[in-house]
């Protein structure tokens, strides 16, 4: 499997640090894992949080691609509903030729409440706003004049300069939780983003073979929080209290979507110390190197999972540590993982 690190760009209020500096470690991070040899660097989306959630992954990805030269830069993911499909496509063509076709573009439609509030978009729109923009930005990279005329987008005659190093287009990931959200991927012909809950590869893998396409060409990314140091209760006492931040701010998030079965029951810890101490916390990567190579047999052996992408650098989190941790499961646990 590639094995890639997800970059969200945190800032939270009681680990707070100026945004200019802030922003400056996090990208001598990225150019950092480079040099360890990850394949992957992975940028994710959200709006209005007052951790300063990076909301602006197309301008980030540029900054990146500059400091750069192997790894591939990815959203995981972009909110497409809250963007202009024609200003993604533009965008991402010129991240792509700044990279030299190193760009990953992972879509999905969103699920927290208070964005949508804010920018006046009804829910219950997200999946076809999705729908249609990922669809026209597909045919400005691959094609001339076009027109389209959509529920929620329409040009006419346009034709997209420049264009995508790659081709036929950069690699497209849709994000998705839910069996309708599969299926839609797999009729489209995306590449598949696993989120949360139950592993959605092998009604994935079926789906692209009902649409009459080959499962072996499409990819599939999961992404799981790992994190190592020489002992576990080093690992433990450095990740703790941010994952524990982390996954207390996305039950809030999923229970208020309530978008499937089990959001409102998720997560339910009143401490860090509780969250090491409870069932989940068999099934997070934190420990010894030797113990998370175990979990991540455990993981190769039950999921479908071409493209892992790691939660290493938490919210908060000292970045000395993130880097120190990155470096030791390159050196120690990536090997026997790592597709050649």
């Amino acid at each position: 499997m590639r094995i890639g690190l997800v970059f969200d760009f945190r800032n939270p209020p009681a680990w707070r640090k100026p945004d200019v500096g802030f922003y400056r470690t996090q990208i001598d991070a990225v150019v950092e894992v480079e040099q360890l040899g990850y394949d992957q660097c992975w940028l994710t989306e959200h709006h209005f949080v007052d951790d300063g959630y990076n909301p602006s992954l197309l301008p980030t990805a540029a900054a990146i691609a500059a400091r750069t030269s192997t790894i591939r830069i990815g959203t995981f993911i972009l909110l497409l509903p809250f963007h202009d499909p024609v200003r993604v496509a533009e965008d991402v063509a010129c991240i792509d030729i700044l990279s030299n076709g190193r760009f990953d573009l992972g879509v999905g439609q969103g699920y927290r409440a208070g964005e949508f509030e804010a920018l006046r978009i009804p829910r219950k729109e997200r999946a076809p706003r999705m729908a249609e923009g990922v669809e026209l930005i597909r045919r400005l990279w691959t094609e001339e004049d076009v027109t389209f005329d959509g529920r929620f987008n329409g040009v006419t005659g346009m034709t997209l300069y420049p264009r995508p190093v790659q081709t036929p287009h950069p690699p497209i990931w849709l994000g998705c939780r839910t069996e309708k959200a599969i299926r839609r991927a797999a009729r489209m012909g995306f590449h598949l983003m696993a989120t949360l809950g139950p592993d959605p590869a092998p009604a994935y893998r079926a789906a692209l073979a009902e649409a009459g396409r080959d499962p072996a060409a499409y990819n599939v990314a999961q992404v799981r929080a790992v994190y190592v140091a020489p002992t576990a209760d080093e690992a433990w006492a450095d990740a703790a209290p941010h994952l524990h931040y982390q996954m207390v701010r996305y039950a809030e998030w999923l229970g208020e979507a309530n978008d499937a079965p089990g959001d409102q029951a998720l997560w339910r810890f009143g401490s860090a110390d509780e969250l090491r101490h409870s069932a989940v916390a068999k099934a997070l990567m934190i420990g010894t190197p030797d113990e998370v190579a175990r979990k991540l047999e455990r993981f190769r052996d039950s999921y479908d999972c071409t493209d892992l992408a790691i939660g290493m650098h938490l919210p908060g989190l000292d970045p000395v540590k993130a880097n120190r941790s990155a470096a030791l499961f390159a050196r120690e646990v990536m090997p026997a993982f790592q597709s050649a």
